[in-house]
């Protein structure tokens, strides 16, 4: 059986990649975990110092990486990849790794010693999306080789050049190849290994389905999970917000990647006195931009990762429109629309009966509603099965802090959106998951806690 990445660019098969049998997968695990025993033994500081070697590594080779990237998922080599945040994240994690992971000191007395030490996991496996697959990865790759664990990171079928290419990165910087392993697995296979205990701990980042698998397979198991699954993030407009940054960065937000990024803005609510004024700020920005073939530098927006995603926001689109929504992008602006590369679309009179504010669209097309106050805000925004993160605009401090008290999220934002704060808690609540990556946070979930009571003499 193979994995095997079909161009969004012009459906050409771009890599093929035998999967590891059940024998070879079992092999891998067993390496990985008798490898980590002697990483872990490893002082800290070179632990760390190897993997920011790992990372400077893939930056020497982020002039392949952007092209190849826009081959395996379409994202415009004008945007020049993602070293930017895959460096930022690894960074912040390694200055952060003493003290996250430092031993709590309950008493040292002449009588007792008592303290708490974070160990490591132990083998942690890594699931990782195609739509940011280097800084997806990294959240997690770098804390837990870090943190002592050995990694075996499976990448999207979409994007398999990438683990290749961390592995290779890591390995070249003295990361031992069985601590470190990059391996393709059919589903059966995960699901098996994870069910058979394999690991103790499991990050997958994807869709709710999938960790719906997750969760089935480590049933019973007692597997520590992180899991990122969907969303349908919202952003708020204030009647005293900045018209142009919220609008330049919330339209941003919606289409950028088109529109394929988990903390992607997928609905906004306006406050009435602005909401003309927004939409139409709103429309211009879309109307400049151009798709077309991510290779071109001067395409903004690239073709969706795989026809079959293109098609739902097509059908969640007709569906509202048909339903009395209207879409105000005119589609002569973007005459490349077909099969992955999708137009983007604003649509208004719009309502959460549709599936285009109720289900996640993960491609360029946002809804805007008007609100009268922040409680209708607060009610709509919270009208959702998903909760990662909330944009929330306004020039007032406390009034943002009160409005992100009442939002049901994992990470509230205000006067910006769509960006990932390796100093603060990546998480959500509801359909979006459990678990916690980055920040000290996600040390404690890459270690357990191991009490030691010392009685002296």
């Amino acid at each position: 059986m193979t994995v095997t990445c079909i161009s969004p660019i012009d459906g050409s098969t771009y890599a093929t990649r035998a999967v590891l049998t059940e024998f070879e997968a079992a092999e891998a695990v067993a390496k990985g975990q008798a490898a980590q025993v002697a990483w872990a033994a490893r002082p800290l500081q070179e632990r760390i110092d190897l993997v920011l070697a790992g990372v400077a590594n893939v930056g020497a080779m982020n002039d392949a990486i952007v092209p190849e990237l826009a081959w395996q998922m379409g994202r415009p080599v004008r945007y020049g990849g993602e070293f930017g945040g895959f460096e930022e994240r690894a960074t912040h994690m390694a200055h952060i790794a003493a003290e996250a992971l430092a031993p709590l000191e309950v008493e040292d007395s002449g009588a007792f010693r008592r303290r708490i030490k974070r160990v490591p996991q132990g083998l942690v496996l890594v699931v990782a999306p195609w739509n940011y697959p280097y800084m997806t990865a990294i959240n997690t790759v770098a804390p837990a080789l870090i943190a002592g664990n050995a990694v075996m990171l499976k990448h999207a079928s979409q994007t398999p050049l990438v683990g290749e290419r961390m592995a290779r990165a890591f390995h070249d910087a003295g990361v031992p190849t069985d601590v470190f392993q990059n391996v393709f697995l059919d589903h059966t296979t995960t699901s098996a290994l994870i069910a058979d205990r394999a690991f103790g701990f499991v990050n997958f980042t994807g869709s709710v389905s999938g960790g719906r698998t997750i969760e089935k397979a480590a049933a019973g198991t007692f597997t520590g999970l992180g899991l990122e699954l969907g969303g349908k993030d919202p952003g708020y407009v204030c009647a005293d917000a900045d018209l142009e940054a919220a609008a330049e960065t919330l339209i941003d937000g919606a289409m950028f990647n088109s529109g394929q990024c988990c903390c992607g803005i997928e609905r906004i609510y306006v406050a009435e006195p602005l909401f003309e004024r927004f939409v139409d700020k709103a429309v211009s920005i879309v109307e400049g931009y151009r798709l077309g073939n991510p290779l071109e530098q001067e395409t903004t927006l690239g073709p969706m990762a795989q026809v079959r995603f293109a098609d739902l926001v097509r059908a969640q689109t007709s569906e509202a429109v048909a339903a009395g929504a209207r879409a105000l992008i005119d589609p002569a602006l973007f005459p490349q629309d077909a099969g992955a590369y999708l137009m983007p679309q604003i649509l208004v009179d719009v309502d959460h009966s549709m599936r285009v504010m109720r289900e996640e669209s993960f491609g360029p097309v946002v809804g805007i509603i008007p609100v009268k106050d922040d409680a209708e805000a607060i009610r709509l925004m919270n009208d959702s099965d998903y909760g990662l993160t909330a944009s929330v605009w306004t020039q007032d401090v406390a009034r943002a802090e009160a409005i992100g008290d009442a939002i049901e999220t994992g990470t509230v934002f205000m006067n910006r959106a769509d960006y990932l704060d390796p100093g603060l808690c990546w998480t959500g609540c509801k359909d979006t998951g459990r678990g916690g990556g980055l920040s000290a946070i996600g040390y404690h979930n890459l270690t357990r806690p191991k009490s030691y009571h010392l009685k002296k003499g």
